[in-house]
């Protein structure tokens, strides 16, 4: 177990240390070209509080994976708008904010699911999604186009807006133990 997870973590650390690259300065120029930035996608593996609450925040990554469970006795806030490295098919970076409460094998195969417990998530980033585990709590959506994929709430989901409520997508798998309103 402990060297899937070692595994996991090399993986996604590997991912970080890809940097920004230069154009050499040619001759005929006299300053160097501005640099642009590799579009680089991090996750932030996660097994305390104040991990968590750093990798939510507005400066965190656009993927947060747990790698227990965890308690956190206030309200929590997802915040900002990620890239997560991809294009679509119009050549666009797909956004896209996830929470993960499972590890995963070299093959993609859930090995272990965990629960989230807080009593209040707000999920204001959009095409945001928890998956594959188990939050404990309200969850109140403000953000368009969130999911629930293989997940359960064990409380209510409240939806800020309208979008928020018309563009909310649940799999098959994933359930909501109480009830499911907009509220404004």
């Amino acid at each position: 177990m402990k060297s899937k997870i070692i595994l996991l973590v090399s993986a996604l650390l590997t991912v970080l240390f890809v940097g920004c690259s230069k154009q050499p300065v040619t001759p005929k120029q006299t300053t160097p070209p501005e640099t642009t930035p590799n579009v680089v996608t991090t996750a932030s593996i996660v097994n305390t509080s104040a991990a968590f609450e750093k990798a939510i925040s507005s400066e965190g990554t656009w993927i947060i994976a747990l790698t227990k469970d965890l308690a956190i006795d206030k309200d929590l806030l997802v915040e900002g708008e990620y890239k997560n490295g991809k294009k679509d098919d119009s050549g666009k970076d797909v956004v896209q904010r996830k929470v993960a409460l499972y590890t995963q094998d070299e093959n993609k195969n859930v090995t272990n699911r965990f629960t989230l417990t807080s009593p209040k998530l707000t999920f204001n980033s959009p095409k945001g999604s928890i998956e594959h585990g188990t939050f404990k709590g309200d969850l109140y959506v403000s953000a368009s186009d969130f999911q629930l994929k293989d997940a359960t709430v064990d409380g209510n989901v409240y939806f800020t807006t309208d979008e928020a409520k018309s563009t909310f997508k649940m799999d098959g798998t994933s359930k909501v133990t109480g009830k499911q309103e907009l509220i404004k």
